[in-house]
């Protein structure tokens, strides 16, 4: 389930490009408690990074852009059956890194309000060649995420 806001998931004050991803926490996701795995929080995100690329035409992305820093604070509980969103916002982009920013949203849930659950930041590198080092972002990447 990708693309826009709802049940209040309104994205405001984001400076960069923003994806957004709405889900559902489902069992594979959480401990025997109900209660999510805090892996589930780089799934929501990268989904909401594939929602980005694929709003901006960048459908080779992935394979060249590997994560080289990842940074997350988890605030609250994710559970069972409670729907979720996550925004991706590429807060900088260099020569060869880009740095995003993200946020994971618990919508409202058996009365309890909607809480943030997890917030950080994380650090992409392109690669263009199989011995896999850095290289320049193309032209054209650089364009799709700056206009």
């Amino acid at each position: 389930m990708d693309a826009g806001p709802r049940h209040g998931a309104h994205v405001t004050e984001k400076q960069g490009p923003v994806g957004v991803h709405h889900t559902r926490v489902e069992w594979v996701d959480t401990d025997a408690a109900g209660i999510y795995h805090n892996t589930a929080v780089v799934r929501f995100v990268e989904s909401a990074e594939a929602a980005l690329m694929r709003e901006r035409g960048l459908h080779d992305y992935f394979p060249k852009a590997p994560r080289v820093r990842y940074e997350v604070e988890f605030e609250a509980p994710l559970r069972f059956g409670q729907e979720v969103t996550a925004v991706v916002e590429l807060t900088r982009i260099g020569a060869s890194s880009m740095t995003f920013s993200f946020e994971v949203w618990g919508e409202e849930f058996e009365g309890r309000p909607r809480t943030r659950a997890a917030h950080g930041s994380y650090v992409t590198v392109h690669v263009a060649d199989s011995h896999r080092r850095s290289s320049r972002w193309p032209g054209s990447w650089r364009a799709a995420l700056t206009t």
